[in-house]
Formats: C-alpha cells, sequence, structure tokens
C-alpha cells in the first residue's frame, strides 16, 4: 500500500487515504451496531441507569466520528475531481500553489496554509 505521508502520486495517496478512511468507516460502523446490539436487550433509562449516560455518550461519539469520515470521503471526491480537472495542488480559496508539504500531509486538502488559517 501506498504510504499516505511520502513521495507518491497524488493520485496513490489519495487512493491510500480513501482505503484508510474506508476501513476506519466500516470500523465505526460495526462499534455502533455494537452498542445499539448490547442495548437493544436492555431497557435502558439514561435518566436513572448509571450506564445509561455512557452509553448514549459512546454512541454520539461513534456518530459524530462517522460523521466527520463521511466528510473525509466527501472531500477525497473532490480531490480527485480538482485532479481530473488539473487544478489539484491549487488553492480553491486564493489560487495559490499547496505547498507540496501540506499536501503530503492532508493530501485531499482544498486550500493553503493561509486560507486554512
Amino acid at each position: 500500500m501506498t504510504s499516505l505521508n511520502g513521495p507518491g502520486d497524488p493520485h496513490s495517496r489519495l487512493d491510500a487515504l480513501r482505503t484508510v478512511t474506508m476501513q476506519r468507516a466500516a470500523s465505526l460502523v460495526r462499534g455502533f451496531d455494537s452498542i445499539v446490539k448490547a442495548t437493544s436487550d436492555v431497557a435502558t433509562d439514561d435518566e436513572h441507569d448509571p450506564e445509561g449516560n455512557t452509553i448514549a455518550w459512546e454512541r454520539q461519539q461513534i456518530a459524530a466520528l462517522l460523521d466527520e469520515t463521511r466528510t473525509t470521503l466527501t472531500d477525497i471526491d473532490a480531490a480527485e475531481q480538482r485532479l481530473d480537472d488539473g487544478v489539484y495542488g491549487t488553492c480553491t480559496i486564493c489560487g495559490l500553489k499547496i505547498t507540496s508539504e501540506r499536501l503530503d500531509a492532508l493530501p485531499a486538502t482544498p486550500s493553503c496554509v493561509g486560507c486554512a488559517s
């Protein structure tokens, strides 16, 4: 597998990022399903059950991480479209070149450091 943080063409880095992100999404879905299954047989009263708040918090945390992961997949799709359009590596805000160091660290980033700040 191609490294996310290293030399390689943008297609390879984006493919590697997609693979890692899809694996993360699958893991999060399994974790969420596991919590739902574990609590489906037990009547939990979040207000009075000492574990109810913890279970609700864990479920919401996984849901938020899954939303973040889906956003990352959308960002990867957009980066691949910029690559196909020949504008990958150009800041979508100011139009300046995004540094190779930033693209190595964040292959799907649409903006330069200045605009991201």
